[in-house]
């Protein structure tokens, strides 16, 4: 099985990358995730980023985590409901478990919930959108 799942992921991964960035908002952030390309059925990993603006810190206290996904067509399975990141300075990682059971692209949605420190002592805790794809194929 593990074979499987190390070709599936090196050869289904479309490198698509998109860079989502939300500035006016309470929190402005860049999140870069790519669309994932995988045969009906197999499972694969879906990388996500999420970097903070210049000035705002992590709230490693916090429990920062991806959660409530769903695709908008229904076809596409997740590992499990709530994802935590792990921590690259001061950059979340997440990788996301998804099994596309249809043909075709399902777009996929889900939350962030980051907790952040803004200047020198505020802290907010938001929800920012996750918005993605993954391409089922034969």
């Amino acid at each position: 099985m593990r074979p499987a799942l190390t070709a599936a992921l090196l050869v289904g991964l479309a490198l698509t990358q998109k860079a989502f960035v939300a500035r006016g908002q309470p929190f402005a952030y860049t999140a870069e995730v790519s669309d994932v390309t995988v045969h009906v059925g197999e499972r694969a990993l879906m990388h996500v980023t999420l970097r903070p603006c210049a000035g705002c810190r992590l709230l490693g206290a916090y429990n920062n985590r991806l959660s409530r996904f769903s695709s908008f067509d229904g076809k596409v399975d997740f590992d499990r409901p709530v994802v935590e990141p792990t921590v690259e300075g001061d950059v979340l990682v997440f990788a996301v478990g998804v099994t596309p059971t249809a043909l075709g692209r399902h777009q996929i949605n889900g939350v962030f919930r980051i907790g952040y420190i803004d200047g020198p002592s505020t802290m907010r805790m938001v929800s920012l959108p996750l918005i993605a794809a993954v391409i089922g194929t034969e």
